[in-house]
């Protein structure tokens, strides 16, 4: 257990330093509105390379020590730096993807990339905390960021729908938590996690309907921010309507957040609640697959198509984290990772397609582009295949990993057996994005491309992974150990 220091040293401030980067950043962003902008100038972009390049190194370089600031609310271990160097590596990537199309779609203010950075300082938040209060201060953060990044796109109607509906059903969603949150500090008298979870332990009142109350509600804002069935409503909407680079960036940061935070609640504070919550996100998981699976086999728009399979991944994700054991906490660890740059490189690519605020993304506009632009059609097809869990790509470690854990947790049938199924499933339509690239030819004038530095970085960067982690998975599998090893 880390006890809390009663003064900061040094290490401390190296701790803090993601927090502190972060949020001098977003201030200094927000002052350069004062400064009248270059044409096409990058300065935002620049700016948030910057902050989180210095977030990172300053996790990195005390990534050894473990460390209780706030009195035990705000921690520094294994599970915090992992999920902020890949929080601020996918944060990267999402600047790299929006340098150009912000620009091209005219959304390039600074305060784009400050809420960028907001959102990112809510998820290390939401991922460091040790107590339900800071976690709800971080979701909060995150999330009010989220909302308005969804519609930055003010002069489009869809825009604007998908952040009212995202707003209004997350508002609802961090009710419950919130009310959860009450419960279980009136039944347990405390709100940090290691104390709950010790008053639990050593009490007959985990059977007290009070604590069985505030630890769904709390459950329930939880699912609906990993875009669990059915909590999932809110997710092809939000995705489909926001610009392409806020959906790319939502869907990697967002739900890695998410389930960081669920992962430090499910084994410090209910550890001992297992029995009550393992059947029902079983039973929750299952049901996330499939929805998301089978209404993504209808989608022909490819945001809506990727927001379903997002919905399906928080299901095997699920299905780790109800395995209960080390190896199953590890490998959704290991799976939000690859999950994280596989689906990042297919909204890269995504973002480079169409020209000023043309934005075309239904599977038909990707006829030919694999014979037109022969690289990218690759680097789509290799994304499309490690989503798909196919070898020897990142997604198909990670779901022998997950499915693995949960064997060795006994979970065989039905559990495993219908996460497979479902595998194979959604091969279908991941298959059929290859099929436009290289057996359809367009239909009228070929979908422009826009080209451009950043994003093709970007690209090269999520593909080498997504490629890597398949050959060479050992190095991240044994990091997401040593980020769990704390908790368990």
């Amino acid at each position: 257990m880390i006890v809390p220091q009663p003064s900061f040293l040094i290490v401390d401030w190296w701790a803090l330093g993601p927090v502190l980067a972060l949020t001098a950043a977003a201030l200094v962003l927000l002052l350069l509105e004062f400064i009248p902008p270059r044409p096409n100038g990058n300065r935002g972009a620049i700016v948030a390379l910057l902050a989180l390049a210095a977030s990172a190194y300053a996790v990195w370089r005390v990534r050894d020590a473990k460390r209780a600031l706030f009195d035990g609310m705000f921690v520094h271990d294994g599970l915090t730096v992992f999920f902020t160097l890949l929080f601020c590596a996918v944060g990267a990537v999402a600047v790299l993807i929006s340098w150009n199309y912000a620009k091209r779609t005219r959304i390039g203010q600074p305060e784009y990339y400050a809420l960028l950075l907001t959102s990112i300082l809510g998820m290390i938040v939401m991922a460091a905390s040790n107590d339900l209060i800071t976690i709800f201060l971080g979701l909060e953060l995150m999330s009010l960021s989220l909302y308005v990044m969804v519609g930055f796109r003010r002069n489009q109607l869809e825009s604007n729908e998908a952040a009212l509906k995202y707003f209004l059903l997350g508002a609802f969603a961090s009710g419950f938590l919130l009310y959860g949150i009450a419960l279980l500090y009136g039944a347990t008298g405390a709100t940090d996690l290691g104390r709950i979870g010790d008053f639990l332990g050593g009490s007959p009142l985990g059977r007290d309907p009070l604590v069985l109350a505030g630890g769904l509600l709390v459950l329930t804002g939880f699912l609906f921010k990993v875009a669990a069935v059915p909590f999932h409503m809110w997710t092809p909407d939000a995705y489909q309507g926001a610009p392409t680079s806020v959906t790319g960036f939502m869907s990697a940061g967002a739900k890695a957040a998410g389930f960081a935070a669920l992962l430090r609640v499910l084994l410090r504070a209910l550890p001992s609640l297992a029995h009550d919550w393992q059947p029902l996100l079983a039973g929750l998981a299952m049901l996330t697959m499939t929805v998301g699976n089978v209404t993504a086999l209808l989608q022909n728009n490819l945001k809506r198509m990727l927001a379903y399979s997002s919905i399906a991944h928080a299901g095997y994700l699920l299905v780790a984290i109800v395995a209960g054991n080390a190896e199953g906490s590890a490998a959704a660890v290991f799976y939000l990772a690859v999950y994280s740059a596989m689906n990042l490189g297919a909204f890269a690519l995504l973002t480079m397609m169409g020209r000023g605020g043309d934005e075309p993304v239904l599977v038909s506009d990707l006829a030919g582009l694999g014979f037109r632009q022969p690289l990218l059609g690759l680097a789509l097809t290799l994304f499309m295949v490690s989503l798909g869990g196919i070898p020897p790509t990142a997604g198909f470690m990670g779901k022998v990993l997950v499915f693995g854990a949960a064997v060795k947790a006994g979970l065989v049938w039905p559990l495993v057996v219908v996460g497979v199924l479902n595998s194979v499933v959604s091969v279908y339509y991941y298959l059929r994005v290859t099929v436009a690239l290289y057996m359809r030819s367009p239909e009228g004038e070929p979908v422009a491309l826009s080209l451009n530095a950043p994003a093709v970085v970007a690209l090269v960067l999520t593909a080498a992974a997504t490629l890597w982690w398949g050959l060479q998975s050992q190095g991240l599998w044994l990091a997401a150990q040593r980020s769990v090893s704390g908790l368990l």
